[in-house]
């Protein structure tokens, strides 16, 4: 036994080193791919991987017309999009000797774990999706994502119904969509990147309204019990709260809840409880690593949870990067990992800090959660570039 554990060190390491061979190099210029804009790994449309820079170069400077390297198809440079699993493969990499997690304490009111019951999506039916929602009357799952058109609606047995939110520069168009939700009244709200604004739509794609010139950078986005809108600002470190009249497609009052957030991106809201939890990604002081922080307010804002990445280290040694913030039913918070590729409950705020892995196995790289009223959780993984379907156990 000790000496099949003694090897297995070595055997990772040339395992890490056959990966960077094969798959973290471009195959045309022959570095290896990075997180730095000139290097980092885009895909063409026929699914071949080439870095920035080789996109640049085999681009015509007018058209923007190119062929691909390897089979010679047809394509424009503004087709290309971030080749997701590799970046992911890149940050994996880092953490590959990483030492096995300790058993942590359990939340006393956590769901048992889940399974997957079934995944829809898949490559080409969307591309780098970034935000997952639900809408409340008719249980359709609503996705933002890289493809041509951004917003893609499924129906419950995971075909596409419909899609809008074509890739544009105009007003209605959505440059870089990062979160989605859908409102009481099945209104579709969008965070352009982009152009840094809010977007509403209706059901059908007909854009309502554009909410401009107010954000430095909007990111998360969630529906409320009344009907309002939550709203982090990652530049600006803040929290709103927009009420809308969306059928006549008019704001009609905005408010500042927070303005003292840490880059604050994934953003919800309880409909047992009314509590709002907030994701914050702090800069580590001196070496630029963002780390998490679970911040939990009151329905009147109070702080009344809080837990950073030191405080689960405490639970689970191993290195927590929280990407995405739900509630489930009783009022639980649950996140998704991207560190140790997971599905983790933390327990309700006043537990704080309590962890219980719910999903350990089967994720790329989970982006978005969301609890449907049947209490499957749907966990959008944009490393496979689909929605998985996770049934509770609660034996």
């Amino acid at each position: 036994m000790g000496a099949e554990a003694s090897g297995s060190g070595p055997a990772l390491r040339e395992l890490v080193r056959e990966a960077e061979t094969s798959l973290l190099e471009c195959k045309v210029c022959f570095e290896r791919f990075g997180h730095r804009q000139q290097r980092r790994p885009r895909n063409l449309p026929c699914g071949h991987v080439v870095c920035l820079a080789c996109v640049a170069a085999l681009a015509h400077p007018r058209t923007l017309a190119l062929e691909c390297p390897f089979c010679r198809r047809a394509c424009r440079g503004c087709d290309t999009s971030d080749c997701l699993p590799v970046l992911h493969l890149l940050e994996l990499l880092g953490s590959a000797l990483r030492p096995a997690p300790a058993a942590p304490r359990a939340a006393p009111s956590a769901p048992g774990v889940l399974t997957c019951h079934h995944a829809f999506g898949g490559w080409g039916t969307l591309v780098n999706p970034t935000g997952l929602a639900l809408c409340p009357k008719t249980g359709r799952v609503v996705v933002v994502h890289d493809g041509r058109r951004r917003v893609k609606i499924f129906d419950a047995g995971g075909g596409c119904a419909h899609q809008f939110g074509e890739k544009g520069d105009s007003d209605q168009d959505i440059r870089y969509p990062l979160d989605v939700t859908v409102t009481n009244d099945c209104h579709v709200v969008v965070t352009d990147a982009g152009d840094r604004s809010i977007k509403v739509f209706d059901f059908f794609g007909q854009i309502k309204l554009v909410i401009g010139g107010q954000f430095s950078l909007p990111w998360g986005v969630e529906t409320t019990p009344q009907n309002g809108v939550m709203v982090t600002d990652a530049e600006a470190g803040s929290l709103h709260l927009l009420e809308v009249d969306f059928p006549e497609g008019v704001l009609r009052r905005t408010e500042r809840l927070q303005t003292h957030l840490c880059h604050p991106q994934g953003v919800a809201v309880s409909w047992l409880t009314g509590a709002i939890a907030v994701l914050e990604h702090p800069l580590a002081v001196g070496t630029g690593a963002c780390s998490t922080t679970v911040k939990v307010f009151s329905a009147s804002m109070q702080l009344i949870g809080q837990v950073d990445a030191f405080g689960l280290s405490l639970f689970f040694p191993s290195k927590i990067t929280a990407s995405a913030v739900t509630f489930d039913h009783q009022g639980n918070v649950i996140v998704a990992d991207t560190s140790n590729l997971a599905v983790l409950c933390l327990g309700k705020p006043e537990e704080f800090p309590v962890l219980k892995p719910i999903i350990t196995h089967g994720l790329s790289h989970p982006v978005a959660l969301t609890f449907t009223k049947e209490n499957s959780l749907l966990v959008l993984d944009s490393a496979a570039h689909s929605i998985k379907v996770y049934k509770v156990d609660w034996g």
